[in-house]
């Protein structure tokens, strides 16, 4: 895909500060017209630039288990294992990575003993070699 134009980028910026502004509110921070702020985004949706609209959360405020896994794969079955990761409810995100480690997990549960069920599942995937995880713990920033 070629680079995204400033307008587009400003459009992006603006909706990870607030993902719910409406449109108007849209317009106005990045200053277009209102017609321009809805074409340029249902655009940016329909080229899949956007994905989805989230809501991030405090962890405390959910009282859940966020952590990272790492996993590390054998390459002639990664499809497969990537396949069967999106069907764990508990898996919320999966990046590729690079280095030593091929996927980058991240889980939410909530409680410890469901996280070490979620990540014996992953684990007993045939293909997944090896894994390490690391639970997440309070931001330090943003």
């Amino acid at each position: 895909m070629p680079s995204l134009p400033e307008t587009d980028r400003a459009i992006i910026s603006a909706l990870r500060g607030d993902a719910r502004m409406s449109i108007t509110q849209l317009a106005q921070t990045v200053g277009i017209s209102r017609t321009t702020a809805r074409t340029r985004l249902e655009a940016l949706v329909a080229e899949g630039r956007i994905r989805r609209f989230t809501v991030e959360t405090d962890v405390d405020v959910e009282g859940g288990i966020r952590a990272i896994t790492l996993v590390e794969l054998q390459g002639s079955l990664s499809r497969n294992v990537i396949r069967t990761l999106t069907r764990i409810p508990e898996v919320s995100t999966i990046h590729a990575t690079n280095g030593a480690w091929d996927l980058a997990v991240e889980i939410r549960t909530d409680t410890l003993a469901n996280f070490d069920l979620v990540l014996r599942r992953i684990r007993e995937v045939p293909g997944v070699l090896n894994s390490q995880s690391c639970l997440l713990l309070a931001p330090v920033a943003g």
